[in-house]
């Protein structure tokens, strides 16, 4: 179940992250509500997947997820650019916690 949570947890975490470019800077009050809510979810989920995977561990994937999905939903959703080295680094972020899920079971 803590994987369940993990994931759960970079997911919201993309979810406010992109949220806090279309908070432009907390002056919208549906996306800042949102990327509150987003935030508080992910680090609650973080907390309840860190009662028993290695802080460590949960810590790098938490952002690991967090950082592969905001960077291809920017690429996606914002126009930013998709380059052969962007998504090269993209990838081998994406082999670091599929690695740390391995060397964790």
């Amino acid at each position: 179940m803590a994987w369940t949570y993990l994931v759960l947890a970079g997911l919201f975490e993309i979810g406010w992250a992109i949220g806090l470019k279309y908070t432009d800077g907390f002056t919208r009050l549906l996306p800042s509500v949102l990327t509150v809510i987003f935030m508080v979810a992910s680090v609650v989920l973080l907390g309840l997947a860190l009662k028993t995977l290695p802080v460590g561990t949960g810590y790098a994937v938490w952002t690991g997820i967090g950082t592969v999905g905001t960077a291809i939903l920017g690429i996606i959703l914002l126009g930013e650019p998709a380059t052969a080295l962007r998504l090269s680094c993209i990838s081998l972020i994406v082999l670091g916690i599929l690695g740390l899920k391995m060397a964790a079971s």
